[in-house]
């Protein structure tokens, strides 16, 4: 297990800590790809799930964090976000069935009976077993009082770029006479590009004020790179020929799914993806996929005929929370002329990307892996908080995903 240090300046995000949890989701319940993002006092319920790899049932407690705009944690007290209590027991979990793989599947709902939210904004939940200052796992989520109506679009157009590998997001935030004396100040927007975290953009400033609309058209800081349609992976049934597979095979403890190796042409395709979302499927499940669906050692391959020597090559998606990191860093095979990683994945369906990193860098790049296209259809969730003269938190007043 890996030490976390809590402190005010810690920035959250969704991230595991435990080499034995796998597969961390949180999502509205019931709704496949949901953004984790709730109106306060609504109906919709939050689920955060996550397994275990083992049959020995632990037992673990979440507690509920409120952050600041950019995901440091706020200065009110837990009576002030909170009615009820801050942290509580994960009694809802169950033993896989018939897997090669044994694990436990866990599971907690937000807000429940024990916890509802008081204020809106950001907050994370921490899963922790022994010790509440060393979580085993995190999730981020946000709760929104949507006062906001935010309207936009995305072209592929922009004054600095003539090739046609970026794209300029343009959008209006109209705060319905919402009483905002400095909207400089008090107003604070992030902007994500496929909830990936190393291109975000955050504290973004408007063009220009018009009336109760705030515009943050032909903006510098919302200009991205397009990059190319995700890769897709089915390995929601290990018996039948599945896109994205080359071929499977059993060593004697566990299921190996090899993706054909890939090399795609600097051209755009179009092809339906989810953007790096991912689900958790098993076709011959009988009663519960969450506990019936097996881990499988899953194979990536991508053939650059040559190494980079100025920069490292990743694979990029939600499945692994879009980080950038050793666990994802593709490792090249000199005698394959390839780049190889290995990661252990729960039957469903996977989308994904090749990034390329420069050294010394930490925004993740397309366009020497999977090419970068205007055409690219990406998903752009933007958040608008509120922090108005003399409060102590940023309220959360609009979310909207532009495609």
């Amino acid at each position: 297990m890996l030490n976390f240090c809590l402190g005010i300046s810690q920035i959250f995000r969704t991230q595991i800590f435990d080499s034995q949890i796998k597969t961390l989701q949180i999502g509205i319940d019931g709704l496949d790809f949901s953004l984790p993002v709730i109106n306060l006092n609504g109906d919709a319920v939050l689920t955060v799930s996550f397994d275990e790899l083992s049959h020995t049932a632990h037992t673990y407690y979440y507690r509920v964090l409120h952050c600041n705009y950019n995901w440091t944690q706020s200065q009110i007290i837990s009576t002030e976000y909170i009615s009820g209590f801050t942290q509580g027991n994960i009694t809802d979990y169950a033993l896989s069935v018939a897997t090669l793989v044994n694990y436990t599947h866990y599971r907690v709902r937000l807000p429940n009976d024990e916890m509802q939210f008081k204020i809106s904004g950001n907050y994370v939940v921490q899963i922790y077993e022994d010790d509440v200052n060393q979580p085993v796992a995190q999730a981020c989520f946000s709760v929104a009082e949507p006062n906001a109506e935010i309207s936009g679009r995305v072209r592929g157009n922009t004054d600095s770029e003539l090739n046609g590998a970026v794209q300029q997001l343009d959008f209006e935030v109209d705060i319905n006479n919402r009483r905002i004396t400095d909207p400089q100040n008090e107003i604070k927007v992030t902007v994500r590009q496929n909830r990936r975290l190393d291109n975000q953009v955050i504290d973004l400033k408007p063009t220009f004020l018009n009336g109760s609309k705030l515009s943050f058209i032909n903006n510098k800081n919302l200009i991205f790179e397009g990059g190319n349609e995700y890769h897709r992976l089915d390995i929601s049934s290990l018996y039948t020929a599945s896109y994205g597979l080359d071929y499977v095979n059993y060593d004697g403890k566990i299921n190996n799914a090899y993706l054909a190796s890939y090399y795609r042409p600097q051209i755009y395709i179009y092809e339906p993806d989810v953007n790096g979302k991912f689900l958790v499927h098993f076709q011959e499940a009988f009663y519960d996929v969450q506990t019936e669906a097996d881990y499988v050692m899953v194979h990536f391959s991508f053939d650059s005929g040559e190494p980079f020597f100025d920069g490292n090559v990743y694979v990029g998606g939600d499945f692994n929370s879009n980080f950038i990191d050793d666990a994802s860093r593709m490792k090249y095979v000199i005698e394959d002329g390839k780049y190889i990683l290995t990661y252990l994945l729960k039957q469903g369906g996977y989308s994904y990307q090749y990034w390329f990193v420069p050294k010394n860098q930490q925004v993740a790049s397309t366009r020497r892996t999977d090419g970068s296209f205007w055409q690219t259809q990406n998903e752009y969730t933007i958040y608008v908080y509120q922090r108005g003269w003399g409060e102590r938190y940023d309220k959360l007043i609009g979310v909207k995903v532009i495609q």
